[in-house]
């Protein structure tokens, strides 16, 4: 059934929770009630929003009750997209997995919709925390929303969504020229299923700015002689739902009552990690699929990711923050849970301490409540992510628009290892599948179910999939900056 407009209600575990950002908190544990079909069901928009009392452009995406769509398992998105930003767009509905031929993305020859333009969408919503998001530099811009479908087995439980991004007032372009990197990488395989802005890619514009912590090598090929590092932009700030902790998000949630966080990293470069002071979270689904409840003092989620945490809030009440640092560094950005009549504190936007890297040691305790079935598998890639100068970033020596297809048939197990010998991490995503996680160290495991994986420095990751609907499918790394320096791929299902 098509998606229908959620009501304005008053604040309660059953309704839509608004902040004063476009975003808010979504909230809901019922059934969505029965209302006509809003016309367009999505339109992308240019806007003005305020950061540190400075004003910058963004892009928001307007669905039919606010920012974004919340929906309910066996529910169709289906309407219309109408572009209204005034720049070319180029969709990707992250997570999620079509079935039917031909509905993979909106637009048939895979390129950018036109300003002004609409195309008509029409799939059904794969389960879980999930997000849409430009696939060209406007993602900086902050052009991406939650995609949430609500599972049927969620239970009376309050859902809080989150979505993290970094900011900066400098435009894309500019950060990726202040990294080195120019517009020559990506074209090459635009067409077929899934590409989602094919052709667009090889003409994105450049996009850099100075870079954070101090990390030269970049765009002289000399990263890999260093040490281990992250952060290669310098953001002006962090934000959750559009806003710092200088003026956060305030979300009512019910004395004694269970919690859902479902948290969105749409970072276009920054990881980050998560904890809840004063709460003991459970991390319960990775990338919109269920995993074996597991905790941490401290939740890693790389670009691209996602992360459904359960909490109880206790009897008594309280606030409590969800913070989102950033990986290698003390600024941090956070949204604060709050019952009726609980005393609000202002939480400093830098912790006192800075955080590490991203490693394994998170994802090794992570395992699927719903693992692929064991088989053999039919292919076996090796992919090796690499850095070159000029701020090229390379799967098997080659830029996007240089490299080779990695070629499967449909139904295939498929089996990819990935091995990084540069000195960032790599969030690894394929699009229109989700993949298990194998091997992590050259140990093999039955870890989670993921549409994006991190691959740290000299730690290699095997991932295993079934190869699905028939086309051309992009596999990239998420850190958008990587991405147009040439970190992108096609497996091509035949």
């Amino acid at each position: 059934m098509p998606i229908d407009p959620v009501p304005s209600l008053s604040l309660s575990r059953r309704q839509l929770l608004r902040g004063g950002a476009a975003l808010g908190a979504l909230a809901l544990s019922g059934p969505l009630p029965a209302r006509a079909q809003a016309r367009p069901l999505l339109a992308v928009e240019s806007a003005t929003i305020e950061v540190n009392g400075k004003a910058a452009k963004a892009f928001v995406v307007k669905g039919p009750a606010g920012e974004g769509i919340f929906a309910k398992e066996g529910e169709r998105l289906s309407g219309t997209l109408v572009n209204a930003s005034g720049t070319p767009l180029q969709m990707h509905w992250h997570g999620q997995i079509f079935a039917p031929p031909g509905q993979d993305r909106a637009r048939p020859d895979g390129g950018a919709l036109a300003p002004g333009g609409i195309d008509p969408v029409d799939f059904e919503l794969t389960p879980g925390t999930h997000w849409m998001h430009s696939h060209s530099l406007t993602e900086q811009q902050l052009l991406a929303a939650p995609l949430v479908t609500r599972e049927a087995d969620a239970g009376n439980v309050q859902d809080v969504v989150v979505m993290l991004h970094d900011f900066a007032f400098r435009s894309p372009q500019e950060i990726l020229a202040g990294l080195g990197g120019t517009d020559g990488h990506g074209g090459g395989h635009g067409g077929g299923h899934g590409a989602h802005g094919g052709p667009g890619m090889g003409a994105m514009p450049g996009m850099a700015m100075p870079m954070g912590g101090g990390h030269a090598g970049h765009g002289a090929g000399t990263g890999a002689m260093g040490m281990a590092h992250a952060n290669d932009v310098a953001y002006d700030a962090f934000l959750a739902n559009r806003r710092t902790l200088a003026d956060p998000e305030v979300v009512k949630v019910e004395k004694g009552a269970p919690v859902r966080l479902r948290i969105i990293n749409g970072g276009t470069s920054t990881a980050f990690f998560l904890t809840v002071p004063g709460l003991a979270p459970r991390c319960i689904a990775v990338d919109g699929t269920p995993c074996a409840p597991a905790s941490a003092a401290a939740f890693p989620l790389a670009q691209g990711q996602r992360m459904d945490l359960l909490v109880d809030t206790p009897r008594e009440g309280g606030a409590f923050p969800l913070l989102a640092q950033a990986e290698g560094a003390t600024a941090r950005t956070g949204i604060i849970l709050a019952t009726p009549g609980a005393t609000i504190r202002r939480i400093a936007g830098a912790a006192e301490q800075a955080q590490g890297l991203l490693d394994l040691t998170f994802e090794s305790t992570l395992s699927a409540t719903r693992p692929l079935a064991v088989r053999k598998a039919d292919r076996v890639f090796p992919v090796m992510l690499g850095e070159e100068p000029g701020y090229r970033w390379t799967i098997n020596g080659r830029v996007h628009g240089e490299d080779a297809p990695f070629e499967v048939r449909q139904g295939e197990r498929v089996e990819m290892t990935f091995m990084n010998p540069t000195m960032m991490s790599h969030p690894m995503h394929i699009h229109g599948h989700h993949f298990q996680v194998v091997g992590l160290g050259g140990r093999r495991v039955s870890g989670p179910v993921r549409d994006t994986v991190i691959v740290p420095p000299h730690v290699p990751v095997t991932i295993a999939f079934d190869a699905g609907q028939k086309g051309e499918w992009f596999l990239h790394c998420h850190h958008l900056y990587h991405m147009a320096g040439g970190m992108m791929a096609v497996v091509r299902v035949a």
